[in-house]
Formats: C-alpha cells, structure tokens, sequence
C-alpha cells in the first residue's frame, strides 16, 4: 500500500512539473513568435549588399522568430524592388549604401534591381557604392549609383563576357558509357556535352549572337551611367586597360579610390551624422520587416505566381521546382477564385520535362479563357520555360533575358559496356512482349526503338510549335525558322514576336491591371506557403548544407558535377530543357 502511495505521489509530483514547464514553454513561445516591432530611425542609411541572392519569391525562415533574427525572411526580388520604392519616399531614409560583395544574380535579375536604384536616385537620394573587389556583374549593377568607390588596393574586373561549356563525351567514352541521343532543332545545344568534344557551328552562332546582345547591353547601360562612349568602354575591355585601382579612376568607371573608414566619414557627413555616432545603417531584411508598404483595401485581386527552377513532373516537398501537380492546383485555384481578376505569372526556367510543361501549359490556358494571363520573364523562360509562357495574353522580358529554345530532345544511356568492363556486372532477364524492356540501361537499343522515341521527340516539338503558333499567333513557317533550339536575348526576341515587350514585374502588373479593367487591386503572391513550415525548412537547410559542404570540397570544379548529376537525370524522359548559361564570365 505504501509503495502506491509514493507511486502515485511521484506521479503526481511529476504530471505538475511536466504542466509547470509546459506553461513556462508556451509563455517564452508566445513571446519568442510575438513580433519584435522594428521601427526605422530619422536619417537611416538602406544597406544593400550585392553579394545577396534573390530568389523569385521571398524565402521565409519560420524559425526567425523563435530565434530572435529581426529580419526572419529573405525578400524576394520584387519585394526587394517595392522596398527600394518605398525607400525613396520614406522620410526616415537619407539614401542607399551598396556594399559590394560580388553578385550572384543572373543578368535579369541584377536589371530589375539596378532600374529600381535609377528610379529611387529620382527622388533627389543619394546612392553610394563601395568595395573592394568590384566584378562586373556587380559593376553594372552599381554603376547605377551616383557614387562609385574603390579600394586603393583593390580591382575592377573590365574584361569582357565569356561563355564556356564543358563537353563529357571523351570522359562517357572511357567509362565505356554509349549515350543515345534523340533531338530536335539544329541549335538545340543541351545534348552536346555528350556527343560533340567542342561547340558545333549552329551552337557557336547562337551563343555568340545573344552573348553580344548582352554584352551590348551591357556596355550601354554603363555608358549612359557613366557618361562614357560605348566604344571606348569595348576598348577598355578589349584592351585590357583596367588592371589597376587607378586605371578605373583614371578612365571614370569609379569615382573615387578610398578606404572603409573614408566611405564611412563621407556617408556621415550626407547623413549630418556626428562623427562620434554611428551611422542609422538598416539592412534590407530588417527593412522588410518594418516598412509600411501601402495595402490596397480594392476587392479587385491580381494573382502573381512565381515560377522558378525546373519544370518537374508530379510534385515537390522541398518547393524549388516548378512541380507540374502543385501549379496544376495553384493555378486551378486563382482561376476559380471570382475576386482574382488577373494572373501575372512570373517565369525563371530553363526548362525540363516536356510533359510537365505541357500540364502546366493546359491549366495557363484555360485560366487565359476566363481572365488575363500575363508573363513576366526572369534570367530565363527557355525551352520549357518558354512553352509555359507563349499561351500569355501578353510577355514581358527584361532586354538580357534568355528566351526561346525552342526545342525538345531525349537521352538514354546504354551502360552495358560499362557494367560489363568496368563492374564485371552482367544482365539477362525474361520479357512477356518485344519491347518490355525498352530503356533498359543494360543493353543497347534496337533500330526499331530508335525510331519510336524519335517518333516521340519529333511529335513533342510539333506539339511545341503549335502551342508557340497558337498561343503567338504567328505563322507556322516563321515559328519553325525562329525555333530549332535556338536561344534568344529578351531584345531580339521581342523583335521576332515571342516576346511583347520589354519591361520587369511592375510593368506586367500593369499590364493586367490594364487587361482587366482595374484601376485598384489587392496583390495575392502563390504558390502559397505549404503546411508544414519547420519541416520543409529544415529539410531545406539540411540540403543547403550538404550543397555548401560539396561546393567546398569541389571549389571549381563543382559546376562539372552539377553537370555530370544532371545528366543522370535526362535517361528516359523527353526534354524541352535549355543548356544552363552558367560556365560564363559576367
């Protein structure tokens, strides 16, 4: 009996502690999630490094607040853009202070932020501009500064653009690996890394045709900013004249040579900040979080999905893809809803599955037949990402964005050689019909099935094709000359139709406001956040880690084993997918 006494006292005993910590738990919770109110102070500084990278739609932290991090989500880039707005009529910022760090971003994204910085100077602001190692991808972003500085010891780089691919064939031949290759259009450049040891002659034209097209744009947008000929800024490059600090200050790329410590004396002197004070510096992040940006309260709603990644098939937990099953639902839903009178549907792709691409393409155009549709384009809408968008009401593309490739493929691996030499792996099997066994990386494939997946290839860029026809209303003949996998700039391609206009984000919404008759609109963002934010988080964060982790080990190298783990992915399945512009010098 007495040893249920205890029993049940330490029970109880026990249960009360548990229920103290639990509401102990739950009071430093609610206070943790409870949200830290930020305010700006008179006469702050927008820090904005160039070094951040800007995912299309702003990438949440749900552990930001638990953690104390003020700034608990990372803008996306159109949010970063309605910062930079509201900066300029924001009382309590004195200007923008661009700290420079390299620039990940891709050539269309650094142009939509670099047209918000021309815009924000407009409202009389300064925007100061410093580092110590300016690339020329951040370059061209911050030669929309009205000050340029450089350390004294620092560099330029005023090279030039440079576009290399790696080509595995040789390495596939030695491993005795017999890629076999399907494809369509005499430009479409994505298998060549496995059947060509150097550009072909179509590849070659097209790279070096859109390179200059970026390039010169490149030159003219610096040229205006810096009040300097385009020629002799190719001379610059083409001479390699910027070697030196001074050479930069010598030919007016930067404004000055100078220090830290003297950028930070100058930004207080603009700011009339006490030399003893420290200077009101906010980051964008923390900006995010305490700016008032105006809410429309219209009934009207313009829905703006973001497209990024690659085109998928089915759906994707880690939500970094375009998952052909979770836009089918996103947009199912925004053409459903009577309040969303518009869709803007913002694309940064190169592409991939072609049935993906079509699903997506299906659900885009029946929305299209109840409400407008419009496409912006991001660093890329080719390929894959192009066949999503060419059904729009209207497309709008940045001048360097890369669009088209207009074209399909498809790969299988006949590893038999491999397995047999190199592994001392062999295989047999039974089959209950000829073709049972079609895409088996175990033997080679036959005349006969050859031709079926060329068959299958050649309908998809048909089916391709006609979807641009239609979806262009351009004739058939014009379509199949600008297509072949061939990869425009955003300029050339709205010459040639496939692209409306030339304009970012802000101008699309425009445009479906137009469309649709709103002179007022409430903005709703999708894919809305799915449940389970922690989980997914983490899962991200784990992958991010184990990236880094790679990257680290591999250093340069790393973008060959990207290249490498693509191509395992490409067996069986039919492509309408763009070779990645990442082996370049920007």
């Amino acid at each position: 009996m007495r040893f249920f006494k205890v029993f049940l006292a330490a029970l109880l005993a026990f249960v009360v502690f548990a229920g103290i910590c639990v509401i102990i738990l739950l009071v430093m919770l609610g206070k943790a999630l409870a949200p830290n109110e930020i305010t700006i102070s008179p006469n702050s500084v927008l820090v904005l490094e160039t070094g951040q990278s800007y995912k299309e739609q702003t990438v949440s932290n749900p552990l930001g607040s638990f953690l104390q991090d003020e700034e608990g989500e990372t803008p996306g880039l159109f949010q970063a853009v309605r910062l930079i707005e509201n900066a300029a009529h924001d009382d309590n910022i004195k200007g923008i202070y661009l700290k420079v760090n390299g620039n990940p971003s891709g050539f269309a994204t650094t142009e939509e932020l670099r047209n918000a910085l021309l815009r924000f100077r407009r409202s009389g602001k300064f925007v100061y501009a410093y580092g110590e190692v300016i690339g020329q991808g951040a370059y061209y972003l911050v030669s929309a500064a009205d000050k340029v500085y450089l350390n004294p010891k620092g560099g330029l780089d005023f090279t030039g653009f440079s576009s290399q691919m790696p080509f595995v064939k040789g390495a596939l031949e030695k491993l005795e690996i017999k890629p076999e290759i399907f494809y369509c259009g005499k430009f479409k450049s994505a298998t060549e890394p496995l059947r060509e040891t150097q550009m072909t002659e179509a590849n070659r034209i097209q790279t070096s045709q859109f390179l200059g097209e970026l390039y010169g744009h490149f030159l003219a947008g610096i040229g205006k900013a810096r009040n300097i000929d385009t020629a002799a800024l190719h001379g610059y490059a083409n001479e390699n004249m910027i070697q030196e600090p001074n050479d930069a200050l010598k030919y007016k790329l930067v404004d000055g040579l100078k220090y830290d410590d003297e950028i930070t004396a100058e930004l207080k002197n603009k700011t009339a900040t006490k030399a003893d004070d420290a200077i009101n510096f906010v980051s964008l992040g923390k900006y995010n979080v305490a700016a008032d940006l105006p809410i429309s309260t219209a009934e009207g709603k313009i829905a703006l999905i973001y497209a990024e990644g690659d085109i998928i098939d089915g759906e994707s937990e880690r939500g970094t893809n375009i998952a052909s099953a979770d836009y089918i639902s996103e947009i199912r839903k925004v053409r459903e809803d009577k309040n969303v009178k518009a869709i803007v549907f913002r694309v940064n792709s190169g592409g991939g599955s072609a049935l993906a691409s079509e699903v997506i393409w299906r659900e885009l155009s029946l929305a299209k037949k109840v409400k407008p549709v419009v496409v912006s384009m991001g660093d890329y809408a080719a390929s894959g990402g192009y066949y999503i968008s060419c059904m729009a009401d209207s497309i709008f593309a940045e001048p360097n964005t890369l669009t088209g490739s207009i074209g399909v493929f498809g790969v299988m691996f006949n590893m038999q050689d491999f397995f047999k030499n190199k592994l001392g792996v062999t295989f047999d099997g039974v089959k209950t019909a000829q073709y049972a066994d079609l895409g088996s990386v175990g033997r080679p494939l036959t005349d006969a099935e050859k031709r079926f997946i060329q068959n299958g290839v050649d309908s998809t860029y048909a089916s391709f094709k006609s979807r641009v026809v239609a979806g262009r209303k351009l004739d058939a003949a014009v379509v199949d000359s600008i297509a072949q996998g061939r990869v425009w700039s955003g300029l050339e391609a709205k010459e040639l139709g496939l692209v409306d206009r030339i304009g970012g984000v802000k101008e699309a919404l425009a445009c479906a406001a137009h469309l649709a008759k709103l002179s007022d609109y409430r903005l709703r963002e999708y894919p809305e956040s799915k449940k389970n934010k922690i989980g997914r988080f983490l899962r991200g964060l784990g992958a991010e880690t184990r990236t880094d982790m790679v990257k680290k080990e591999l250093g340069p190298n790393y973008e060959l084993y990207q290249e490498l783990k693509e191509v395992q992915q490409l067996h069986g399945r039919i492509q309408a997918r763009m070779l990645p512009f990442k082996y370049s010098s920007f």
